[in-house]
């Protein structure tokens, strides 16, 4: 088949560079305009683009795949299969449905769990333990198209964004593989989803970043989990900005006030009170430095039990 891939991210580079290994022929790759990043702010491309190029593959990169302009690309081009994964647009009509064998998706997911933007994220805050990737046909809603294949795998209680983002962007690849080839030979299932089981990812909000010390010591752990490695939960100490980066559950029992250090484990972290059981933070990154055990930040700012972290300044 002739394929056209659409995605940005570091989850669907890992797609493309599966997808490179098959016997069908990539025409070519439309992914987001250059973003500038970093401290510099320059102009970088997406992981996507620099797959592309390593492999000598034509980029397109619309600000928008509905416009005019882009259609006309599309229609010349004339795909027999586009792939979308994490691309970042709205797939308009002549795109999903013009391919002789439609459009499909990889979605970070078990759909019709969490739909939308950031489905790894909530299935991690919402403490989940397990979660998978959907491989389906796409229509005109939100990942609400027929299944093709799913496969499942467990969250680890400690595991953050990073490491099940890349663990399901292998999944996702190569169930991807699977699917485009059974695709190909016609003997792949096409399973409608059952959306009154339908639940929502949108976007996480500022407000989820902040350590608000009331709330229980699991939700406090996941919300840590869900913004690791980057960009961290936020607390502060003595008006200072600090980024909480890895914690762990403790079997103890309620022994200090919510935000109040209960003690300082040695060679493990800072106890912290929260709305039920202490917290332990056992990495953390100070303003303008770089991440660091929670022992050292203890040490350094001279912390003692008694004294308290705050949800803000």
């Amino acid at each position: 088949m002739r394929i056209l891939f659409m995605g940005t991210p570091q989850f669907a580079a890992v797609s493309l560079e599966k997808l490179m290994t098959t016997d069908h022929e990539i025409i070519g790759v439309v992914t987001q305009p250059d973003k500038p990043r970093g401290r510099g702010m320059q102009m970088t491309p997406s992981e996507v683009k620099c797959v592309a190029l390593r492999h000598q593959l034509p980029v397109w990169q619309p600000a928008k795949v509905a416009e005019a302009e882009f259609l006309k690309i599309f229609a010349d081009l004339n795909p027999d299969l586009v792939v979308v994964v994490a691309f970042g647009q709205k797939i308009p009509a002549p795109i999903l449905f013009n391919p002789k064998y439609g459009c499909i998706n990889v979605h970070g997911s078990l759909l019709p769990q969490y739909r939308g933007a950031a489905p790894i994220q909530w299935s991690i805050l919402n403490g989940d333990r397990e979660t998978g990737v959907t491989t389906m046909y796409m229509d005109e809603g939100w990942d609400t198209g027929d299944i093709i294949y799913q496969e499942k795998t467990a969250i680890d209680p400690n595991e953050n964004f990073g490491q099940l983002y890349l663990r399901l962007a292998e999944m996702g690849g190569d169930l991807l593989v699977k699917t485009v080839e059974d695709i190909s030979c016609g003997k792949n299932p096409r399973i409608p989803q059952d959306h009154k089981k339908a639940t929502m990812a949108p976007k996480l909000t500022p407000d989820l970043q902040q350590m608000d010390w009331t709330l229980s010591a699991e939700t406090l752990h996941n919300r840590v989990r869900t913004f690791a490695p980057a960009p961290g939960v936020e607390t502060f100490w003595n008006g200072e900005r600090l980024k909480i980066l890895e914690t762990r559950l403790t079997a103890g029992q309620p022994s200090a006030a919510p935000g109040e250090i209960a003690a300082i484990m040695k060679n493990q972290g800072i106890l912290v009170g929260t709305g039920d059981r202490p917290l332990l933070i056992t990495q953390v990154q100070p303003p303008g430095k770089k991440a660091m055990s929670a022992m050292d930040y203890a040490n350094g700012r001279r912390l003692q039990p008694g004294m308290f972290f705050g949800a803000t300044v």
